[in-house]
């Protein structure tokens, strides 16, 4: 069911002033800082967080519902943005689709595929594309489930040979297509296909694929956005005449903070996350000492491999990185203290950015869809499976007007 334009337009207006009135708490970068930020203005809320241990943070960050409950003591809005963030669930019945098409699928991946699939509605026998399609996973289910001749867009030449090995093998109507989905080519894709899909293609892939349907007007569009900092442009550019006349500046760092939600991740990575982060954190504190500054220094990524070769080693790789002599009597235990020490109060700033997560990431989501809407499309957003699967659960599909 298609939702009315006033009603999107009406959350839009309502996300868009909360998260204006509240950018102190969730935009600028947490790294920059030595302290939390809101210590006069908010003194109570700083000393609530100061009483929380990693654990317990974690534990907070994890449960957003329950994180606004006791953060609206301080910040009244808090649930307010919850409840505007809560989107309805498709209602879909499972893909009657056998196991075995998901020969060389992660347990994880075939999941959400399988879901994706069935909260999307079309015809059988159509022209479906998979944009952005990889080894053409989605569009093996689509061509099973929906009876559809799919043509899938992939930029890597091997994952087309590989996904087109699979479909002549098992006689799938499959056309894969080698090209860039900026390029100007690939539009004609578009308008030659009755219904569109792209499953967690990243920032400007899936706007790119918004933008050709506008014009070509196939008869649905489906996708489930994803990586929403990966654009060309150093700053957001909405879509929507609604998201245009907005206040919000979002720099491709704001455009992060939906990503940084770690549902699926395990203890494992968490931990590893605590050493690159204090270590990372660390070297800056060594870094400002040395160069008598008070900015932040960011360093590449870094091989993984060399985190278990201690602080040391990566201050070493990372000074060379930026170009800095390391004096000799570098005492680094201490600097690696500062680190530690650092990554309580980012993660303390981060429990805070975690109410506005989701109300950010719908804000992003509404902007996609009021653009739909004012371009001749029937618009809805729902969930298409739960948020352990993966957070980047949002599907918005559209249906042209008639």
């Amino acid at each position: 069911m298609s939702v009315p334009f006033d009603v999107l337009s009406e959350r839009f207006t309502q996300l868009d002033t909360l998260l204006s009135a509240h950018k102190a708490f969730w935009q600028g970068v947490p790294f920059d800082c030595l302290d939390l930020p809101w210590r006069e203005s908010h003194p109570e809320l700083c000393e609530w967080l100061d009483a929380q241990s990693l654990d317990e943070l974690e534990n907070w960050k994890a449960d957003p519902a329950a994180l606004s409950k006791v953060l609206s003591k301080w910040l009244p809005d808090a649930e307010a943005l919850v409840g505007l963030s809560a989107i309805t669930p498709q209602n879909s019945s499972s893909v009657p689709c056998d196991a075995h098409w998901s020969t060389g699928v992660p347990g994880r991946k075939w999941s959400q595929i399988s879901t994706f699939t069935s909260a999307v509605h079309g015809g059988e026998g159509e022209r479906w594309l998979e944009w952005c399609a990889g080894k053409g996973y989605l569009g093996r289910i689509l061509a099973v489930t929906k009876n559809a001749n799919v043509t899938s867009l992939e930029w890597q030449q091997a994952l087309c040979e590989d996904g087109q090995a699979y479909a002549d093998k098992h006689k799938l109507p499959m056309q894969f297509v080698q090209g860039d989905a900026f390029a100007k080519e690939s539009q004609q894709l578009v308008d030659n296909c009755d219904h569109a899909v792209a499953l967690h293609a990243c920032g400007d892939l899936h706007v790119t694929l918004l933008r050709h349907a506008v014009e070509a007007k196939p008869t649905s569009v489906s996708i489930s956005p994803c990586c929403y900092h990966l654009i060309q442009s150093k700053q957001y550019q909405p879509l929507s005449s609604l998201a245009k006349a907005s206040e919000l500046s979002l720099t491709k760092h704001d455009l992060k903070l939906p990503l940084q939600e770690t549902v699926t991740a395990g203890q494992t990575v968490r931990n590893k996350r605590f050493i690159e982060v204090s270590f990372r954190l660390g070297f800056d504190a060594l870094q400002r000492r040395l160069s008598e500054t008070e900015k932040y220094l960011p360093v590449p990524n870094v091989q993984k491999s060399l985190l278990n070769e201690g602080f040391e080693a990566f201050c070493c790789w990372a000074a060379e990185q930026k170009g800095i002599t390391l004096p000799k009597d570098v005492h680094f235990d201490d600097f690696l203290k500062i680190g530690e020490s650092r990554f309580h109060t980012v993660e303390k700033m981060e429990t805070v950015r975690t109410l506005f997560r989701r109300p950010l990431e719908i804000w992003l989501v509404l902007d996609r869809a009021l653009y739909l809407t004012e371009n001749g499309y029937h618009t809805d957003i729902s969930t298409f499976c739960s948020r352990e699967l993966t957070p980047r659960n949002l599907l918005i599909h559209a249906i042209r007007k008639k």
